[in-house]
C-alpha cells in the first residue's frame, strides 16, 4: 500500500470476461500498458507491454494471459511496479482491447466483462465496461509522476473504436 509521501508504487490490473458460447469463436481481451517519457508524455510511447511481452526493465509484466476467458474470476493480470520505473518515465496509460479475430466485437458483445485496479488489498477502481459498451478498446487508468516524483492514479475509462494495434497509437493522446 502506498504511503502519503510515496504515492502509488505497485499496482495490479486484472480483466475478466466469460467465454464465448461453444458455437462461437473465442473472445479475447488484452491488457495493454504504454509508458511515456518525461520529455514527451503525450507523444509516442517509449514502449508498450501487452500479451507475450514485458517492459525492458521488468517493472511492467503480464503475469497471466487468457485467450478465451475460461477460468474463475479474473482471467488476465498485469503488474506495474511504478516505484521501480526510472525517473525518465513520467506517465503510464493502461487500456484493454478486444481482439478482432473473427469480425468486429465490442465490450457489449462479451458477457460479464470487467476490470479491477488495486494496490495491495486496496481497490483503486472497478468497471464493467458498460459505459463504453460500443467500444472495441478502452483506456482504464493513467499513472503520472507529480512534482515530488511520486506516482498518482487517475481513473480513465474512455472508449475507442480501434483494433489493438491502432489503439496502442491512440491510447496515450491528450484526453478530449
Amino acid at each position: 500500500m502506498s504511503s502519503p509521501n510515496k504515492g502509488v508504487e505497485k499496482v495490479e490490473v486484472a480483466v475478466r470476461w466469460d467465454p464465448s458460447p461453444s458455437e462461437s469463436s473465442p473472445h479475447d481481451l488484452d491488457i495493454i500498458a504504454a509508458t511515456y517519457t518525461a520529455d514527451d508524455p503525450h507523444g509516442e510511447p517509449a514502449y508498450i507491454v501487452h500479451f507475450d511481452s514485458r517492459s525492458p526493465d521488468g517493472t511492467i509484466n503480464l503475469s497471466r494471459d487468457s485467450r478465451t476467458g475460461l477460468g474463475l474470476g479474473y482471467d488476465e493480470v498485469m503488474t506495474l511496479e511504478l516505484g521501480r520505473l526510472a525517473s525518465s518515465y513520467a506517465r503510464v496509460v493502461v487500456g484493454v482491447a478486444v481482439q478482432q479475430h473473427s469480425g468486429r466485437r465490442t465490450f457489449g458483445d462479451i458477457a460479464r466483462t470487467g476490470v479491477r485496479i488495486r494496490e495491495g488489498y486496496v481497490e483503486l477502481a472497478e468497471h464493467d465496461f458498460s459505459g463504453v459498451s460500443g467500444a472495441t478498446a478502452a483506456t482504464v487508468a493513467e499513472f503520472t509522476r507529480n512534482g515530488t516524483g511520486a506516482w498518482e492514479f487517475r481513473e480513465r475509462l474512455r472508449g475507442f473504436d480501434a483494433d489493438p494495434e491502432s489503439f496502442t497509437r491512440l491510447m496515450g493522446g491528450t484526453p478530449v
